[in-house]
């Protein structure tokens, strides 16, 4: 039996989504599991425990297309300081919009820096519909699927795996923009206002 490292990098990790996430996947995962979050001044440590772990699952949400600087300054540190025993690395990717195919340059970013480095690659798990699938009753969409991709890193049988919330995207634009402007209003920002480059 193997062991699971999650480590949550998400900037905003002990009030993020991808902890929500996290815990999901630690519930349904019948490996020990050990969440750990990525901070400015843990990186070594975070590095030295991964030789511990058959297995190391990253949990963070998309910036830009891209993987958050939080988990790019990580990667850095790991790449300087790899663990004699490596891990197989997982991924899953939550992201703002409908289609989780937009998770696909961040999954494809982890990949290349496993091949680089000698890690495994395992599973990789692609949101798409952000937060809001974790708060509706579409998140029996979610937790299924949570269920096959922790079942795939428990039996090493490893593959990739998506989810969103089964509705139109003109219906989700029109939805999220309700929230937005309604959360604008509760803080005193218009649409106008929220709708410029200007970011005090």
């Amino acid at each position: 039996m193997g062991n699971v490292m999650i480590i949550n990098a998400s900037p905003r990790a002990p009030k993020s989504n991808s902890k929500e996430y996290a815990k999901l996947f630690a519930q349904y995962c019948q490996l020990q599991t050990e969440y750990c979050e990525v901070k400015k001044s843990n990186h070594l440590e975070l590095c030295h425990m991964m030789a511990g772990f058959s297995d190391v699952l990253f949990v963070f949400p998309l910036y830009a297309d891209s993987i958050p600087v939080t988990l790019l300054n990580f990667l850095k540190t790991l790449e300087a300081n790899l663990p004699q025993t490596k891990p197989t690395i997982s991924v899953m990717i939550n992201c703002g919009f409908i289609e989780p195919q937009q998770n696909d340059t961040a999954v494809a970013m982890l990949q290349l820096f496993c091949r680089k480095n000698g890690f495994p690659f395992g599973s990789a798990f692609k949101i798409g519909s952000g937060e809001a699938i974790l708060t509706t009753p579409f998140r029996i969409f979610l937790k299924a699927k949570m269920k096959k991709f922790s079942t795939s890193i428990q039996n090493r049988k490893y593959g990739t795996f998506q989810v969103t919330m089964p509705i139109s995207k003109r219906m989700f634009i029109a939805a999220s923009s309700s929230y937005w402007e309604n959360y604008g209003k509760k803080h005193g920002i218009s649409k106008e206002e929220m709708s410029t480059m200007q970011i005090e």
